[in-house]
């Protein structure tokens, strides 16, 4: 059974796009998956509602006139408390790796070229829901990194006692490391129902964590690099 059939209902959906025709679209089928679904038609009515409401997940539109998906995407990571974290996915006629990369970089959990198929977005929607709602079954207490503290039952990081924003991808990946402390994780292992599962969406998120963890992102002591196998979690 599909999380679609088992538990989309309720499950509150933003759809942000300045073509109405795909909007609507969207809108339509996605109700029929069951989600609850309500849709903007550009970045300062979608920002209105992700102040008043609470999202599930985030479909956005890159290409939008005035405020386009990259920006909408990194205003939503600069808010606090669960907004923060709304899992994105973005979806664009742009197919170039550098607009993909930047997407991710920004702290987007998915990314689909347009024309796509339907249920590939519903898929891929699902997909992105078990990370975000995935709780390891044994996650243990929690880990020391430096001046930062990392808790994975509750997916929660604090650097010297104040909240750090984690994307719900960040979330999961250290989760992954997190099971096996001091022990290397293969870099496809962790990429295996990812956005890319060459790796490159691993490296990026990594990338990042660096720069939320480490004292000096450019030289770990925290989130290493394993040369040939992947990343290893070593708190102390």
């Amino acid at each position: 059974m599909t999380l679609t059939d088992a538990s989309a209902r309720g499950r509150h959906l933003l759809i942000v796009d300045d073509d109405d025709r795909i909007r609507e679209l969207l809108k339509e089928y996605l109700a029929r998956a069951g989600f609850r679904v309500t849709a903007a038609s550009g970045g300062a009515p979608a920002r209105k509602l992700i102040q008043s409401l609470s999202f599930d997940l985030a479909v956005l539109d890159v290409m939008m006139p005035g405020e386009d998906g990259f920006a909408l995407t990194r205003w939503l990571r600069e808010q606090r408390g669960p907004a923060g974290r709304t899992p994105v996915l973005m979806l664009t006629a742009r197919s170039e790796p550098g607009d993909r990369i930047e997407g991710l970089k920004l702290g987007a959990d998915d990314y689909l070229p347009k024309p796509f198929e339907p249920e590939e977005l519903l898929l891929r929607i699902e997909a992105i829901l078990r990370r975000a709602h995935d709780r390891p079954a044994s996650a243990g207490g929690p880990l020391s990194l430096g001046r930062c503290q990392f808790e994975p039952d509750r997916g929660e990081l604090t650097c010297d006692g104040d909240p750090v924003r984690l994307t719900e991808a960040e979330v999961a990946l250290l989760r992954q490391l997190a099971r096996t402390p001091h022990e290397p994780v293969d870099r496809l292992e962790l990429a295996r129902g990812s956005v890319d599962p060459s790796g490159r969406a691993v490296d990026v998120q990594v990338t990042r964590l660096r720069r939320k963890i480490e004292d000096d992102h450019k030289t770990p002591r925290y989130l290493q690099t394993v040369r040939g196998v992947g990343y290893m979690l070593a708190p102390d």
